[in-house]
């Protein structure tokens, strides 16, 4: 099947939006789809060997950049993107924009719609609806049942069973497979020996900084590693832990994604500390209906798991193989963390169910989902 995938990301960057979708591009492409992507040209071309460098990937999309001016709100990307899909034979569109879909559709072509985030405003919500009420075959996918339920509310409008699969985020298994154990993972990577309760990701507000420099201080005979976010960000956090002169937290900045496994694997505990609110790069506060990658990840790892007892994790991560705390409250992390750092069964035990649970939950395996759903839609 050609398919047309059509992304408002930038194509290259770190948001999570561009690193999804790129990862559901291969998917399809592993699945024998012809695929083209679609992107708003909002940064220079690069090589398809720098796309697969940046992105950790081993097959990557032919690209096209299409003209977008965020005054005309992308409609114009809309637009060019519809000719392009034409231009390109497309049987199918695949999208994260409502605008695309509906347009899709109105053009007759089948759409499935990928909705990470509640729409914003009175148009977004109008959109949304024009989706349902559009004739046309049409799959939507979410990441939680807690996003559907926002998006319901949002819209006004109930969706029809049928149409809607929800399909969290998922892994590459394989860049899993073979790893090291956390001291000769730590080697490698000429990190501090020592038991060592590891961080990846973003370090937005809400994505728990605060959190983890407290638990830093707390326990200063603990090593933590921080591994990902901005310049500025890893700048001042740089700064707030050279003023107390804490020691032993590692910060590495931007990792490239073929590396984050390893440092991964570094780690004898990894933190999801979210907060109960949290900001998208979009600004959007998305901690009711968060489905975070790094989830995935570090139940690929094998190691053990503290995450924010929020619903929406709640979805993947259960007692069986996460252990969970309320979000702002420092001294159950500390306790929680200090109990499994001293219990290297328990640690062992979570992280092995936890890769047993993953197992499921493949970006490969996410689409067949999403194609079988697709079909009886």
């Amino acid at each position: 099947m050609k398919i047309a995938v059509i992304t408002n990301s930038r194509i290259p960057s770190l948001t999570a939006n561009s690193i999804q979708a790129m990862k559901v591009a291969q998917a399809l492409m592993q699945l024998d789809h012809d695929v083209k992507m679609f992107a708003p040209a909002e940064s220079e071309p690069v090589s398809k060997e720098s796309l697969l460098s940046h992105y950790g990937l081993r097959l990557i999309p032919d690209l096209e950049l299409l003209p977008s001016i965020k005054r005309l709100k992308r409609f114009d990307f809309i637009f060019h993107a519809q000719r392009a899909a034409k231009r390109f034979n497309a049987d199918l569109i695949y999208t994260w924009l409502p605008q695309s879909a509906v347009t899709g559709l109105w053009a007759g072509y089948p759409v499935v719609l990928e909705m990470h985030a509640d729409v914003s405003g009175k148009m977004g919500a109008w959109w949304l609806r024009q989706f349902w009420k559009a004739n046309g075959k049409k799959l939507m996918t979410v990441t939680t049942s807690a996003l559907r339920n926002a998006l319901e509310r949002s819209a006004k409008f109930q969706f029809k069973n049928d149409s809607v699969l929800i399909a969290p985020n998922g892994v590459e298994l394989e860049k899993y497979d073979g790893l090291p154990n956390p001291p000769e993972a730590r080697h490698q990577l000429d990190l501090p020996e020592g038991l060592t309760v590891g961080f990846t990701g973003h370090i937005y507000p809400g994505r728990g900084a605060d959190l983890l420099f407290e638990l830093a201080k707390q326990m200063p005979r603990v090593n933590f590693l921080w591994v990902g976010g901005t310049p500025e960000l890893v700048e001042f956090w740089r700064g707030k832990l050279n003023d107390v002169k804490m020691k032993n937290v590692t910060m590495t900045g931007f990792v490239k994604h073929e590396r984050i496994a390893l440092y991964q694997a570094a780690s004898d505990v990894l933190l999801m500390p979210y907060s109960r609110s949290i900001e998208a790069s979009s600004g959007q506060d998305i901690a009711e209906v968060i489905n975070p990658m790094k989830m995935f990840e570090y139940m690929a790892s094998g190691r053990a798991i503290v995450s924010a007892d929020l619903p929406s994790i709640r979805e993947v991560l259960n007692e069986g193989n996460a252990v969970f705390c309320e979000p702002a409250d420092v001294g159950k992390w500390k306790s929680a963390i200090e109990s499994l750092l001293s219990d290297e069964s328990r640690r062992h035990q979570l992280g092995s169910q936890a890769r047993k649970d993953v197992d499921r939950l493949t970006w490969v395996k996410r689409e067949e989902r999403v194609f079988d759903g697709f079909e009886t839609s």
